[in-house]
């Protein structure tokens, strides 16, 4: 019998229909990966399962009972823990306050927390996921990657007997997610079932017993295990093969259009970071969680109030002390944290896509609705991005559809230079490949590339030259000849090898 069993699930949500009669099944101790593009209804059936939405239709059971769960409280009363994509941690409160968040024990008459007691329970789970910090450390001063290790040390505190993992590697190094699959097999092995939910294929083949996949809100099919392969799991997805997944990148070239000297963040303030790229270049930043990568673009783009940089763009010589400076020099920046820096989610894809170019669509003072309308349209188009027209709200879209609308507002202002941080976090593969080919061709329009990523399957087949950063500075550049895993490795925990090159020559 299964452990859990959804039938006929079916939601809607303001002029998208996310799920139309999904079935899906969990054995008890199964891992099950479930596999989809952008928009094909895997986060929605989760959080529907999670007890965050309410079907419109369909049945959910558990044990072979049919259950009504109306409320996080209900999943977890089923024993079903679920860790987002997006951290839901409160980074005022230190480690073990957000591990028992709302379970806290009580001492005394008046009801005051046990600290003692939440410390002592939290260590045990921390020492399980591999993770070195202190109980008693705030969040706010952990990395995103530490964060989403206290959001699985939470669902492990609930004792829960399927836990929803829902891009669970997407901030994290690849120790940890090593540690982190590493984990999810032991979970199985003791009875624990596992929903993983995750865009990096190799992930799913090391460590699904069953792929079950989604394609526009329905079944598209599913994969036992020794039928599970990138290949099979593409062509469930996307419904077509995909060839050229990346574009071959071009290597060397002239590289004294970008000129960033002196660079320096509030993080590594006693660190100055020096690099040239050229135009049409895609000049990869690898490096582990916590190099500096992210901090040296916002200091870039003016994004950090302490942070410096001396700036030059071909022959001139540019002042930058604020984002407004940034793009008005046009050098934008597509962050990290998609939801939080780069979308107003209350505002719909049009005026996301306008509001940073608003006074291009302004005559009189009052906005020309009909070619902002019309601009973004076109983004939308150029894009595929998934929605019925461009007045929905952009908090009503999946995140790869969220990222390319990031995206979007800025291919509308014709960059110089565009700093991509992360840009396919969380985003399915045939996004992936449309993203790839996009970077590409606006290199070969002349906008200089600089692509900030974790994952080193894409820095070393997107970028035409990589630099690597360890604790906040360069360590050394990678001609294309000499992109390989082991040096980059090499050069992200501080040591010189002599395939680097110097980040600039004078």
């Amino acid at each position: 019998m299964p452990l859990i069993e959804l039938r006929g699930i079916c939601k809607r949500f303001p002029g998208v229909v996310a799920l139309d009669q999904v079935n899906l099944e969990v054995g008890k101790g199964e891992v099950l990966a479930l596999c989809g593009e952008n928009g094909a209804g895997k986060s929605t059936l989760m959080k529907i399962l999670g007890g965050v939405y309410q079907p419109d239709a369909g049945e959910i059971k558990v044990d072979g009972q049919p259950v009504k769960i109306a409320n996080v409280n209900d999943a977890m009363k089923y024993g079903i823990a679920f860790i987002h994509q997006e951290l839901n941690v409160l980074d005022n409160l230190d480690v073990a306050a957000n591990v028992f968040l709302g379970r806290e024990p009580l001492i005394g008459k008046l009801g005051l927390i046990d600290q003692k007691k939440i410390h002592a329970d939290t260590k045990p789970f921390l020492e399980r996921l591999g993770l070195n910090i202190s109980s008693r450390t705030r969040l706010d001063r952990l990395s995103i990657a530490q964060q989403q290790m206290v959001e699985i040390a939470k669902a492990l505190s609930l004792r829960a007997r399927i836990i929803i993992m829902d891009e669970p590697t997407s901030s994290l190094t690849l120790t940890e997610t090593e540690r982190l699959l590493e984990l999810t097999c032991e979970l199985s092995d003791q009875g624990v079932s596992v929903i993983y939910i995750s865009h990096r294929l190799g992930e799913v083949e090391n460590c699904a017993d069953r792929v079950v996949v989604l394609r526009d809100g329905k079944n598209a099919g599913q994969l036992a295990k020794e039928e599970i392969s990138h290949d099979h799991i593409v062509s469930l997805m996307v419904g077509r093969e995909i060839k050229n997944f990346y574009v071959e990148p071009k290597g060397a070239r002239e590289v004294r259009y970008l000129k960033v000297r002196n660079a320096c963040s509030s993080r590594y303030p006693r660190k100055k970071v020096s690099f040239d790229a050229g135009k049409g270049e895609i000049l990869g930043f690898a490096g582990l969680v916590g190099a500096g990568r992210s901090e040296l673009a916002k200091a870039i783009v003016g994004l950090d109030p302490h942070g410096q940089a001396e700036v030059t763009l071909g022959p001139e010589n540019i002042r930058i002390n604020s984002a407004r400076d940034a793009i008005d020099h046009g050098i934008y920046l597509v962050p990290e944290d998609r939801r939080g820096e780069g979308l107003v989610t209350e505002m719909t894809v049009c005026h996301n896509i306008s509001l940073p170019s608003l006074k291009e669509y302004t005559r009189f003072g009052l906005i020309q609705n009909g070619r902002e309308r019309q601009t973004a349209q076109t983004q939308v188009e150029s894009l595929k991005i998934k929605t019925p027209h461009v007045d929905v709200l952009a908090l009503n879209l999946s995140g790869g559809n969220q990222q390319k609308i990031v995206l979007g507002k800025w291919l509308a202002m014709r960059p110089k230079v565009m700093i991509l941080d992360e840009p396919t976090r969380g985003i399915d593969v045939g996004a992936k490949a449309e993203i790839y080919r996009l970077m590409r061709a606006l290199a070969d329009q002349g906008t200089v590339i600089l692509m900030i990523s974790s994952d080193m399957e894409e820095v070393l087949n997107v970028s035409d030259r990589i630099a690597v950063m360890h604790e906040g500075e360069i360590t050394g550049v990678l001609e294309r000849a000499d992109c390989a895993e082991q040096n980059i490795m090499q050069l992200a925990v501080g040591r010189k090898i002599d395939a680097a090159k110097p980040a600039f020559a004078e």
